[in-house]
């Protein structure tokens, strides 16, 4: 069923999304200082990609300068990509097929906003009081 799901995705919104991050993160990179936000860009490309079957979890090392890092990627590229996830939700919400994709979308949008002290771990490695954002699960699991 995961597969099935990521294939959708892919196809649905995936790939547009994946796009978005890697031109984020090659702007990201163009700088010195922007290099640790282009990094975490790529890991949210390769997670939007193929989300099913992963999840988010905090970080436990997170400390004052993560916090300092994601106000900065708020306006980086966090704005943009939330936005992105945003306006792929509400698409995707427009047909019955598309809603649980559609919702999937929306809980992205706020791991797009502040990305850097977490991680992204299969579904299975994951412990629940680590959990720092959305279990994307496919339908019927």
């Amino acid at each position: 069923m995961r597969l099935l799901g990521n294939l959708l995705w892919l196809l649905l919104a995936g790939l547009w999304l994946a796009i978005g991050y890697v031109i984020a993160g090659i702007v990201n990179c163009l700088t010195i200082i922007g290099i640790p936000f282009g990094v975490a860009s790529f890991r949210l490309a390769s997670y939007t990609i193929w989300p099913f079957g992963r999840t988010v979890v905090a970080r436990p090392t997170a400390g004052a300068l993560t916090f300092l890092g994601n106000i900065l990627w708020f306006f980086l590229g966090g704005v943009w990509m939330a936005l992105a996830h945003l306006l792929a939700g509400l698409l995707l919400c427009l047909t019955i097929i598309g809603i649980p994709f559609g919702v999937a979308c929306f809980k992205m949008a706020g791991l797009a906003l502040a990305p850097l002290g977490k991680d992204i771990v299969p579904v299975e490695q994951a412990n629940p009081s680590q959990l720092a954002g959305p279990v994307v699960r496919p339908i019927g699991s």
